[in-house]
């Protein structure tokens, strides 16, 4: 049990790092304009962080 409070949060940094490369990848392919960017990453970031708290919550009370 213990392993998973060190190893999910090294699992989320991943996963937040590789979703923003793509959302990175995203603007430039989109040709988002610069203001808009912040807005599109701060959008992604939450609901990706939603998603990553969803799941350790359900792995922590189903074990």
């Amino acid at each position: 049990m213990i392993s998973i409070f060190i190893v999910f949060p090294i699992y989320a940094g991943i996963i937040l790092l590789i979703m923003n490369k793509l959302t990175d990848s995203l603007c430039i392919q989109k040709e988002i304009p610069e203001d808009r960017q912040a807005k599109v990453f701060k959008t992604i970031n939450i609901l990706v962080t939603i998603l990553l708290i969803s799941s350790y919550v359900e792995i922590l009370f189903t074990h």
